[in-house]
């Protein structure tokens, strides 16, 4: 329970510390203009929400403001895709001026924090060009797109002050500023840039960590695919979250471009959908449908080559498709988790917790990136979806619910190996005792020496026996069948008697495991192969599982149409099994082929022989439709003929 306490704590310190401060709603533009003297900006901040004015196509400076000006009103932050001018819809091409006046009872240092722009602006305040970002311009050749989110400082003036925004985009499917625009004293709005910026670099670092610790685990033990998987995951978030959120990385390296920076934050969006996938598939195996892995890893690989090919204005139109196919996952996943809390919460409830806050803040990240995003949605949803970095807060929490899970791991591995050693010990103890108490004997009478050696032997045979028992089904293997089929050719070869084989195939396995899992296979097995050993009759007549799902019987000096009679009481006592197999395309219970091979031993044939004719036979049995048997007597498949007293009939 303290477990889980402190997870809830961590999720809950997290997201406070990645939501945005709740803006002062009740102060809004109206008519491009705003009152704000009344407000003590040492304890708020506020929104530019409101009507600004908005000129189309028109790239004002101050100045120009001189002149009458017709001005146009609109919502913002919006997209200017869902203004019109002149009763016509504006694309998301083109170019724009937003301007505000907002009054002030003294004159303070002030600053504006505001967010990624679509996608270059020249701000002006006061009538001076405060800052630019990109290069605003009237064509797509003449402006250089760039996000980066800053905060601005700036002396404003008791009475009014003026804010002129120009914007230009042809580079995303929508123009304009999407976000809020914060207003505030400079040290309240730069401490909370500084805080977010701090918490990214906290992110960034854990999960750069995490993600170097994990490969260097699979580089020690590749048999454990996870930690790779959950290693590049670990590193493809953390520098994701340098690209979104403040966009710390284009500030450290200016000189690297919009597209590069783009191409960058959508590809590790596609490429960390699969990876999920795959390393879920991976720590929870047998959960998560082959179907789904294989499409995720598909779509995401075909996505990511897209992007790497196209320009980013061309790649951002199909975005939304794959956002709905994330969405799909999500809820794909969810349901699996669902079932694993029905099933088992206390093993895999830090699966659970960490997976289910990855999959909210990545559903909040895809949405508030989706074109469903409106600043129409009601304000409980505006303020649950504030930014497009909350999974980097959710891969963090997921870390850390799967360090604690390995922490455990390793906690009760060691427990374990120390309980070993400390048996290990007790029992080398008592073996020294053991070995002297029959050193004494063996040199005290030779009897019991004779009697030691005698047991010696029996064990011998007894563990040599058992390597020769297959573990799962309890019949003899593979092994011990090569050395059968050896010694019982050379006896039927010096005896001029025939030997048959029996290839014995479970029909439609594959989908027996595909539906019922691979532990209710391994019991289908079991079941089968000690029906098998029970009908065997002969002492001479030997079951092997051969392999898979294959098991195979010698039957020496007996020809084809006893062995034929032989394998159809299998097949019904197989069918009397009643084991339920809805997948099955023959019958909805388990059911099995049989080839059977038979041939006299002599020197133009051998034992390889007759396994590829038995072989042949089961191929036969398969094609025609399964749950039969089909026999091969010398060298050639017999069709199904009328029993007669000496011939013999295959058929189902």
């Amino acid at each position: 329970m303290k477990q889980k306490h402190f997870i809830i704590v961590l999720i809950l310190i997290s997201l406070f510390l990645t939501g945005c401060q709740i803006q002062d709603s009740a102060n809004q533009i109206s008519k491009g203009q705003i009152d704000l003297s009344q407000i003590n900006f040492d304890e708020n901040v506020v929104a530019l929400d409101g009507e600004w004015e908005f000129y189309w196509n028109k790239l004002l400076e101050p100045s120009d403001f001189n002149t009458n000006q017709f001005a146009q009103y609109e919502k913002f932050p919006s997209s200017w895709t869902k203004y019109s001018s002149n009763e016509n819809e504006i694309s998301g091409d083109g170019y724009a001026t937003y301007r505000i006046t907002f009054k002030l009872s003294e004159n303070q240092l002030m600053a504006l924090r505001i967010p990624k722009v679509r996608t270059a602006y020249n701000l002006y305040i006061n009538g001076s060009l405060i800052s630019s970002v990109g290069q605003v311009g009237v064509t797509r050749d003449s402006m250089k797109p760039q996000y980066l989110p800053q905060v601005v400082s700036f002396l404003a003036e008791s009475g009014d002050n003026e804010i002129v925004i120009q914007i230009s985009n042809y580079y995303r499917p929508s123009g304009g500023l999407l976000y809020s625009i914060q207003l505030g004293s400079q040290s309240v709005i730069s401490a909370a840039y500084t805080r977010q910026v701090a918490y990214e670099f906290l992110i960034f670092g854990a999960l750069l960590m995490m993600g170097i610790y994990h490969l260097t685990l699979f580089a020690f033990r590749k048999k454990d695919p996870s930690s790779l998987y959950f290693g590049i995951l670990c590193i493809m978030v953390g520098i994701r979250t340098m690209l979104v959120g403040t966009a710390y990385f284009q500030v450290l390296f200016p000189n690297l471009s919009f597209e590069f920076f783009h191409t960058v934050q959508t590809s590790i969006f596609y490429l960390c959908i699969p990876l999920i996938i795959v390393y879920l598939n991976s720590i929870l195996p047998g959960n998560i449908h082959n179907r789904i892995i294989q499409l995720s890893i598909i779509i995401g690989v075909a996505f990511t080559l897209f992007v790497l090919l196209m320009p980013s204005f061309i790649f951002a139109m199909v975005n939304p498709i794959y956002q709905a196919w994330s969405v799909f996952l999500i809820f794909y996943i969810t349901w699996v988790l669902i079932k694993l809390v029905r099933s088992d919460f206390k093993k895999n409830w830090l699966v659970v917790v960490g997976s289910l806050t990855l999959i909210t803040t990545s559903l909040v990240d895809i949405l508030y990136l989706s074109p469903l995003y409106s600043d129409t949605w009601p304000t409980f949803l505006k303020f649950l979806i504030q930014s497009d970095n909350n999974s980097s807060t959710g891969q963090f929490i997921f870390v850390i619910c799967n360090a604690i899970m390995l922490a455990k791991v390793f906690s009760e591995a060691l427990t374990y190996k120390t309980n070993m050693s400390e048996k290990l010990q007790e029992i080398n103890i008592h073996l020294d005792e053991v070995v002297l108490l029959r050193t004494q004997e063996l040199t005290s009478s030779k009897k019991k020496i004779e009697l030691q050696n005698s047991e010696l032997e029996r064990i011998n045979q007894e563990l040599k026996n058992l390597s020769f028992i297959d573990s799962l089904t309890g019949v003899w293997n593979r092994r011990k069948f090569n050395e059968v089929i050896e010694t019982q050719w050379s006896i039927c070869k010096k005896n001029h008697s025939p030997l048959s084989l029996q290839f014995i195939d479970v029909d439609y396995f594959k989908r027996y495991n595909d539906t019922y899992g691979h532990i209710e296979g391994d019991n289908c097995l079991r079941k089968i192969g000690k029906s098998l050993s029970n009908k065997l009759t002969r002492s001479s007549d030997m079951v092997f599982r051969y392999g898979g799902e294959e098991f195979i019987i010698i039957v020496p000096n007996e020809d084809c149409a006893e062995t034929l009679n032989m394998a159809e009481r299998l097949i019904d006592e197989i069918e009397k099994l009643a084991i339920p197999h809805v997948s099955s395309l023959v019958k909805e219970i388990v059911t099995v082929s049989i080839g059977i091979a038979s041939l006299i031993p002599n020197d133009s044939n051998s034992y390889e022989m007759l396994i590829n004719l038995a072989d042949q036979a089961l191929y036969h049995a398969k094609d025609k439709g399964r749950d039969r048997v089909e026999v091969i007597c010398g060298d050639s498949i017999q069709l199904p003929v009328v029993l007669k007293a000496e011939n013999y009939q295959t058929f189902r």
